[in-house]
């Protein structure tokens, strides 16, 4: 007897409910850190779809509790999220036939997790389809959106001190430093802005230190990333090519 074809929802939820789960316990600390940094119920609810992404999040609360400018929390939170612009690239070669429509509403609620689910169904499961893709995205996001506003709802009756909600962002920004770290470039280049930063901040006295340290030590460490693929490429690369494009080395 043949088995019965899931729903493609259904099919999406099973795929998308381990992600969904790993999300009440970090929304609902994060809806209790916005809590205390001035957000009601409806103001986490649009970031949270707004802004899908819990380390923009965390750091909206710390830029606040330093008293960052509008200004300043933008851009930081622009150039965390600025990853996406790779993520999205690895994941453009299944859309290729997908309308610019259905592209932005993809986009828009997109994140780490649910593009590793969705990359790795698409890369073994050739009856994923776009629908099922914006499925996943559309329930993790629902998952993430509603421990948010349950985490705002205990803030509002749960004391957090402010000193450990400190000490927990700090945690969890160096945690997601370490977590990247794949070279000693990498290692370099966040040694760099964080020495950086802290001299601005003493030069400026505001955040935009924050934003100078990123953008000068992301620029040094792509300027050496640079130079070294360059010099592979010389030293790797063939002496020429003939006329129907074969390498042709000198011996």
């Amino acid at each position: 007897m043949p088995v019965k074809k899931r729903t493609p929802w259904l099919e999406a939820l099973y795929a998308a409910l381990p992600l969904c789960l790993s999300y009440i316990p970090v929304g609902l600390a994060c809806g209790m850190l916005l809590q205390k940094a001035g957000f009601n119920i409806l103001l986490t609810a649009l970031l949270s779809m707004l802004v899908f992404s819990g380390g923009a999040q965390f750091l909206v609360v710390s830029m606040i509790s330093v008293h960052a400018s509008f200004v300043s929390t933008i851009l930081m939170v622009f150039f965390l999220e600025l990853r996406y612009a790779l993520l999205g690239s690895s994941l453009s070669q299944f859309f290729k036939k997908e309308k610019r429509s259905f592209i932005a509403l993809f986009s828009q609620s997109m994140n780490d997790e649910n593009y590793a689910v969705n990359y790795l169904k698409y890369s073994t499961d050739p009856d994923w389809n776009r629908k099922k893709a914006l499925y996943v995205n559309w329930f993790s996001m629902a998952s993430w959106t509603g421990s948010t506003v349950l985490g705002t709802i205990f803030g509002s009756v749960i004391h957090v001190d402010t000193e450990l909600v400190h000490f927990a962002l700090t945690a969890m920004f160096i945690f997601m430093f370490m977590m990247q770290l794949s070279n000693g470039l990498l290692l370099a280049t966040g040694l760099l802005s964080g020495g950086l930063a802290v001299i601005f901040m003493l030069v400026f006295k505001n955040t935009f230190g924050l934003i100078l340290a990123t953008l000068l030590a992301s620029f040094a460490g792509y300027l050496i990333e640079r130079i070294r693929k360059t010099a592979d490429t010389k030293n790797d690369g063939p002496d020429h090519y003939d006329l129907t494009g074969g390498e042709v080395h000198h011996e």
